[in-house]
């Protein structure tokens, strides 16, 4: 029988965390269809674990560039198995990442115990009543205009700090909604509606953002198109040791998780800057 899932709070994770990305959908950028079935993406989802995953975010709807939406009925499909079967397993806590009010009830319901909303709410407005209403946590995201066209001609003035003030009035948004203030993280959403210089940007001022904000602060660069773009690595998957050094970046400059696909390498990074962050003239602080 699966356990009931207890109220999510931030404290539930390490001071540095690693989210596995698990994509039920047959176009998602980085593993297109890969894992689509069930049963293959939940074998999956649980070698993440084994490599170190702190949490799972299980998407059933693409939201990379171009992408077409899906109805909610098609997203359950995908996703409920997926998060019923890892949910039973309780080793770490699931993520749906949707931005549907439905999707999101129907996941909580089955073991979910955090909601990944791109849309921070505004896509579905009873969203936040949904998450608020099941003790569950929130990532509010930011994304300048929506997944089919956020990547025609961005602009901001300052990205950083409209980002910034997005997220801040997001989060007060979900506080409004009864959502717990332990229970909210925040992301920037690289790639989202930004430019290669927008990300970079927003992540080489990074610590500035992670202060002025009163909640963790999640990061999801892995396999981006901008990283291709600034090494040559046309392929996601040849993009993971950018992504390390992303993930050390984040970490090192305020973060408090790293959303990727390559779990292990930002595990063994997370290891290293435990050790070190012990390290004495001596030796290793116990």
């Amino acid at each position: 029988m699966r356990p009931v899932p207890r109220p999510f709070s931030v404290v539930d994770l390490p001071e540095r965390a690693v989210m596995g990305v698990v994509n039920v959908t047959p176009d998602s950028f980085s593993d297109g269809g890969r894992f689509l079935d069930p049963e293959r993406a939940i074998a999956h989802a649980r070698d993440l674990v084994a490599a170190g995953a702190d949490l799972l975010d299980i998407g059933g709807e693409s939201t990379r560039p171009g992408a077409e939406p899906v109805t909610a009925a098609e997203e359950l499909e995908r996703v409920l198995p997926v998060v019923e079967a890892l949910a039973t397993d309780g080793r770490v806590p699931v993520s749906v990442d949707t931005s549907k009010a439905d999707v999101a009830a129907a996941a909580l319901r089955a073991g979910a115990r955090v909601v990944n909303d791109v849309t921070a709410g505004r896509g579905d407005p009873e969203l936040l009543e949904v998450v608020a209403a099941a003790d569950a946590g929130l990532v509010v995201m930011h994304m300048q205009g929506e997944p089919r066209t956020m990547q025609h001609h961005p602009h901001y003035d300052d990205v950083v700090g409209e980002v910034g003030a997005f997220l801040a009035a997001r989060l007060d948004v979900a506080r409004a909604a009864g959502i717990r203030d332990d229970a909210l993280l925040a992301d920037p959403g690289i790639g989202f509606g930004k430019t290669v210089a927008h990300n970079l940007e927003l992540l080489a001022r990074l610590d500035s953002t992670a202060r002025a904000l009163s909640v963790p602060v999640v990061i999801g660069a892995s396999r981006k198109g901008f990283l291709g773009r600034i090494t040559g690595a046309t392929e996601p998957a040849d993009r993971d040791d950018a992504t390390l050094a992303t993930s050390v970046w984040s970490f090192t400059n305020g973060a408090r998780v790293v959303r990727v696909h390559d779990v292990a390498s930002s595990a063994r990074v997370v290891r290293l800057l435990d050790v070190m962050a012990r390290a004495t003239q001596d030796g290793v602080a116990a």
